[in-house]
């Protein structure tokens, strides 16, 4: 028997049946990413119900030297939460962990295990909201989008999930209990370990709760969709937007051709404009108190912008149910590529002010050097952060060195090669490539300081 085998049953003995799962049937659903690129191996998922139990098996893992993988919803893009090929690591589930411990005014504390979109509907019951969501809402869960620092489409006006952690629960690879979930305001006791840990995937420890920021509930939104000539106009027209207002809570941008792909290959969705532009941009207002009038204010600065040039045409949401179908033309942007044989996607970010430049010379540069490719960028302009894709069946068999030819693009920018997804295996190789010496230098480091055993989700991130 193995030692990851033995540590299974030692598991199973002392916390019970359900804590150790062992029947394959069981274990396949969770050996694979999100993306189907990644595939791993275990002989068990380890599933504590609390903190404790945490602690202690961390610490049987530390004693029998064996590898503990995280992991939450399983929703991550880069295959950070897939166990090795060999099986020589355990899965360590935290799904079974998913208490709210508490919902006050402003601060919720939420075990790992809690999913993003029962923490917004709890918050919901108070008149408040959790300010961050994605298309994995119904099964990501709080651990695993601390662990990844994750993002979504409002980190315009609230930020990250970095933001948003208030105070962190966690274990440490040599068994001991963190407690900071006290959100204290100011706390100069030296290194912050709860930022340490967020978007660390869980290479330093495993995050077992989190006091997250509430903000109250939205009371009325508006959402809007216009036309305009470049990038460069979109960002003019954010700052312009931003400038009068600090209602803007979603800014997206999307390429003309990216639209005609979701209108063609996506039932039920139609332009929102009369006529064709050649990028357009997703914007919605909100507002948390009575009295409000988002669309109004919607209304009055695109007309305003209209007379400054800043866009070409403009509609506005007349309900929520308009509001939604815009939303998912901008969500349906990879379905649709899907349909045409799918792409090769990159989560980049470069300084906000350099992205219009760079969504544009970037893409030339890709098809120039790749014939029979083509390149565009959506997403989340406001935060430097879009999601640059390649597609068309000349990129076959030319995957990697088309990624290599834009992460160099990328960080010759000033840009990150992740900007929300993290780093996992997929991205192993490029970051240590191309990172700065002195960042891989500390990493590495701080690695082996705290987990010199390297239990903690083995080859990822960092090694």
């Amino acid at each position: 028997m193995s030692d990851a085998q033995n540590l299974v049953e030692n598991v199973r003995n002392r916390f019970g049946d359900r804590a150790a799962i062992t029947e394959p049937s069981d274990i396949e659903p969770w050996l694979t990413d999100w993306r189907g690129r990644f595939h791993g191996q275990t002989p068990g998922i380890l599933s504590p119900a609390s903190t404790e139990e945490v602690a202690d098996i961390v610490r049987m893992a530390a004693a029998h030297r064996v590898a503990l993988v995280a992991q939450g919803g399983n929703t991550g893009m880069v295959g950070g939460a897939t166990p090795p090929p060999d099986g020589s690591a355990l899965i360590l589930s935290l799904r079974r962990m998913n208490k709210l411990r508490s919902i006050g005014a402003g601060v919720a504390v939420a075990e790992a295990g809690v999913i993003l979109a029962d923490l917004h509907e709890r918050a919901a019951e108070t008149g408040q909201r959790f300010p961050l969501t994605l298309g994995a809402r119904g099964s990501c869960t709080i651990g695993g989008l601390v662990s990844t620092n994750a993002g979504g489409t409002q980190v315009l006006k609230f930020g990250t999930m970095r933001s948003l952690v208030l105070g962190l629960e966690a274990v440490l690879p040599d068994g001991s209990i963190y407690d900071g979930l006290a959100a204290l305001k100011k706390d100069n006791r030296g290194y912050n370990l709860d930022q340490l840990l967020t978007g660390a995937e869980g290479t330093l420890g495993v995050v077992t709760a989190a006091s997250l920021r509430l903000v109250p509930a939205v009371v009325a939104r508006a959402v809007a969709w216009a036309g305009l000539s470049d990038p460069q106009r979109a960002l003019e027209l954010l700052q312009f937007m931003q400038a009068r207002t600090d209602r803007i809570e979603g800014f997206e941008i999307v390429p003309q051709d990216c639209l005609d792909l979701v209108l063609g290959h996506v039932p039920g969705t139609r332009n929102p404009l009369a006529g064709a532009h050649p990028w357009h941009v997703l914007i919605e207002a909100t507002s948390d108190r009575a009295g409000e009038d988002p669309a109004a204010l919607l209304q009055s600065l695109l007309a305003e912008a209209l007379d400054h040039h800043l866009i070409e045409d403009a509609t506005l949401s007349a309900n929520d149910a308009q509001a939604e179908a815009f939303w998912r033309i901008r969500d349906s942007i990879a379905e649709a590529e899907r349909a045409t044989g799918g792409s090769l996607a990159h989560d980049v970010s470069v300084p906000v002010p350099d992205m219009p430049r760079f969504m544009a010379d970037a893409a030339a540069a890709v098809e120039a050097k790749f014939a029979g490719t083509h390149a565009s960028a959506f997403g989340h302009l406001g935060d430097g952060n879009v999601h640059f894709h390649v597609r068309g069946d000349a990129m076959r068999g030319q995957e990697s060195d088309i990624s290599h030819f834009v992460y160099d693009l990328v960080t010759r920018a000033g840009g990150s090669i992740s900007a929300e997804h993290g780093i996992g295996q997929l991205k192993l190789e490029e970051l240590e490539r191309l990172a700065p010496p002195a960042k891989l230098h500390a990493m590495q480091a701080i690695k082996q300081a705290l987990d010199p055993l390297g239990i903690m989700n083995p080859g990822k991130l960092v090694r």
